[in-house]
């Protein structure tokens, strides 16, 4: 598959959130989106960046950013995580990594001279029209929030 480059379209998706509502690209038409993908809930690299964008959500919705979150996670993890880390936004499970597989981020990793499959963490911004605006794929965990408002400036 092709990598999205900026001006691509979003490619649609469907899924649950951690509260079982089903969300998709098309209800959310119109909003500005920060769609962030991440390996899994309640590691320390991904709690940092959950964290990041839940202290900056307030800015970011300023700015006119509705953010997603998604991991191959059950929504039950996902409920945990929120619930642990006090998340203030949307959370979706991706269980067959079908959106992780349309956005490219589904891919092979290195980890301690091993290599597996995995969730390569990435965070597309996508506009109102669903075009994605710009895609971040070296994200800062733990100022993830900033480097998306600095982007911006």
């Amino acid at each position: 598959m092709e990598k999205l480059k900026t001006g691509d379209p979003a490619p649609a998706f469907s899924a649950k959130d951690q509260y079982g509502n089903t969300i998709s690209l098309e209800s959310l038409k119109g909003k500005h989106i920060i769609l962030y993908f991440y390996p899994k809930d309640n590691t320390p690299g991904c709690t940092a960046e959950a964290c990041s964008l839940r202290d900056g959500r307030q800015e970011l919705e300023q700015m006119g950013f509705t953010i997603i979150g998604v991991s191959p996670d059950s929504e039950k993890s996902h409920q945990g995580f929120t619930n642990k880390h006090n998340l203030n936004f949307t959370l979706l499970s991706d269980p067959d990594k079908a959106i992780a597989i349309a956005y490219g981020v589904w891919g092979e990793k290195k980890f301690m001279g091993k290599t597996h499959m995995g969730i390569l963490r990435t965070t597309f911004i996508i506009d109102g029209e669903g075009k994605i605006e710009k895609i971040f794929d070296k994200v800062d965990t733990k100022k993830h929030f900033e480097q998306i408002v600095d982007s911006y400036k």
